[in-house]
């Protein structure tokens, strides 16, 4: 038996101290590497590796196509619930914003899920806030259930679960879990995270071990960058990506790197990380873990979506609305703003434009009890 992942703080720190003091040549000697190695992440991640940017990015596009292909994976987003008992300094979901709330009940679910199929998309990820007294485990799976009538493909972003509770996401039809530590750094998680269950930090930060052990098929890591130093989370992720693949080599993985976008509230990012961090950090983390997958979101626009395309990554949203009902024309709160405001079709025209092939399943997921 293993023993949980727990984040050696100040191991994360040598290490970005060590990122923070790479030189030019440190730089080029890495990028001379023919093989790149998990160790080589913080000079890649430094400052001094910026210089550097389209030189990986040029290689992150040459491996990218050599693992993936030009393929791109398309899903969309279903709210099912902007329910949430945690108070959340950057969330429009947070129980301190007085509005009423609204959870999807079976024949909403089946009317979005319908409209969705007709739409063409064949991926769908079902979020929601994060209310267990309501939106528990048990009204989770019949919603997976209910979707997994209309597309080939089911995954959750919702409040962490027990091992067991992912075991029945998988009975029910559910084979990909995407699970955000938000911030890596401890004193920042509790800084914005202020009220309820998601204060737990060490329980969230094994979540993706109890659903590895359930059997989950894929699990989609992230930082919500603008919490914290952008750096220190990526150093962190990457650890954590490592412990994984390492100790649950049978799953598959994916990370993303959403950035904070406007809300309801007057909530600003508390440390920027600008487009071109962001490029560092997708290119970086291509080189590193060539054959982990990597999402990209509508928060970004899609002038920067496009630019981004050819850096690494291998799955993209469309047509995003992150309220409850959204699709249908419920007019309910959403959780935060989008800025790639083009549908399916469109997405689609430009990927074969660049020659990419989209992918609308590219495995078959059978739940076995052994």
């Amino acid at each position: 038996m293993n023993p949980p992942f727990s984040l050696n703080t100040p191991h994360i720190n040598h290490t970005l101290d060590r990122c923070l003091r790479s030189s030019k040549q440190q730089v080029e000697s890495t990028l001379n590497k023919r093989h790149l190695s998990y160790h080589d992440l913080p000079v890649l991640l430094s400052p001094a590796a910026q210089s550097y940017l389209e030189e990986m990015a040029q290689r992150s596009h040459s491996l990218s196509i050599q693992r993936f292909g030009r393929t791109m994976q398309l899903f969309i987003p279903l709210y099912l619930s902007n329910e949430c008992h945690n108070t959340c300094t950057y969330c429009s979901f947070s129980q301190s914003f007085d509005y009423p709330r609204h959870t999807l009940s079976s024949d909403e679910i089946h009317q979005e899920c319908e409209l969705l199929q007709k739409k063409g998309f064949k991926q769908i990820l079902l979020l929601t806030g994060e209310a267990p007294k309501s939106v528990d485990a048990d009204y989770i799976a019949k919603a997976a259930q209910i979707a997994k009538g209309y597309f080939s493909s089911v995954g959750i972003e919702v409040q962490p679960l027990e091992q067991s509770d992912y075991k029945t996401m998988l009975s029910h039809g559910c084979d990909s879990l995407t699970v955000y530590q938000e911030t890596y750094h401890p004193d920042a998680y509790k800084r914005h995270h202020l009220y309820g269950k998601k204060r737990r930090y060490e329980y969230r930060l094994q979540t993706p071990e109890r659903a590895a052990k359930a059997g989950m098929y894929k699990i989609n890591l992230g930082i919500l960058l603008g919490l914290s130093e952008w750096r220190f989370d990526a150093v962190a992720l990457a650890e954590h990506l490592h412990f994984l693949q390492t100790h649950y080599w049978q799953t598959h993985y994916s990370v993303s790197f959403p950035r904070i976008k406007g809300m309801i509230g007057d909530y600003q990012a508390a440390i920027e990380c600008n487009d071109k961090d962001l490029v560092q950090l997708i290119t970086a983390f291509r080189l590193i873990f060539p054959d982990i997958g990597i999402t990209l979101s509508t928060r970004e626009p899609a002038t920067l979506r496009s630019q981004l395309i050819p850096l690494g990554i291998t799955t993209m949203s469309a047509e995003s609305n992150t309220s409850p009902g959204g699709y249908s024309g419920q007019d309910e709160q959403s959780q935060f703003d989008i800025s790639d405001h083009r549908n399916l079709e469109e997405i689609q025209s430009e990927l074969a434009q660049k020659g990419y092939h989209v992918m609308h399943k590219n495995w078959e997921y059978c739940y076995s009890d052994a």
